[in-house]
């Protein structure tokens, strides 16, 4: 009787470990990937901030705007923290970075609440950065350097522009002032942080290989 009920509970011990092992099989792949279906809701969300911006419903377009910075911020915290940082994480993250960014910068030059030429400087630095990634990650099959504290900053001047952009829109508080400031903010970082980023893709690197 006692071998009898043993073998029961042996049995039922082996049902709920191979059921934990596929539990863990099923929750393992999906939490490795929120950071990238993050990633992929930002580019999605592109498209709908043109919508809201051409109808200058810019309350909802900034509501939109800080929320993709927001999983900007958790995708990366993420992948860092459950130690699922993936190749094409790292390549999707930058491409969803600048194509809201640029986004935002060509609807609002078209409206005429920005000036083109930070627009020309936003968009030619941005995507110089995606181009020389994609090269290196081609040709050295490596990953680039991390972004640098003055590469992080022009980032966080880009988007503070953007919102406080629409923000003055809006019309709930006068920003004219602020939106001047950070206007030549981005613009002196942009250019900054791009030479910055040919010098340490592409000058130091060849001179260290040399």
């Amino acid at each position: 009787m006692h071998n009898a009920y043993g073998i029961v509970l042996r049995e039922q011990a082996e049902q709920n470990a191979v059921l934990d092992r596929g539990s863990d099989t099923f929750v393992f792949p999906l939490t490795r990937n929120i950071p990238n279906l993050l990633t992929l809701l930002r580019m999605c969300a592109a498209p709908v901030l043109i919508l809201f911006l051409m109808e200058r419903n810019y309350g909802v377009a900034a509501f939109l705007f800080l929320v993709a910075g927001i999983t900007d911020a958790l995708d990366g915290w993420f992948a860092k923290r459950f130690d699922c940082v993936t190749r094409l994480g790292t390549i999707l993250d930058p491409i969803a970075d600048k194509m809201l960014i640029i986004t935002a910068y060509i609807v609002l030059a078209l409206l005429g609440d920005i000036p083109l030429w930070v627009v020309l400087i936003v968009s030619f630095r941005d995507l110089g950065i995606v181009g020389g990634y994609l090269i290196l990650q081609t040709i050295h099959d490596e990953m680039p350097p991390q972004p640098s504290l003055l590469s992080k900053l022009n980032t966080l001047a880009q988007i503070t522009f953007v919102l406080i952009v629409m923000i003055n829109k809006i019309g709930w508080i006068p920003l004219s002032d602020v939106v001047n400031v950070l206007l030549w903010s981005v613009a002196f970082t942009t250019l900054v942080s791009g030479f910055h980023y040919i010098y340490r893709w592409f000058i130091r690197s060849d001179t260290a290989e040399s």
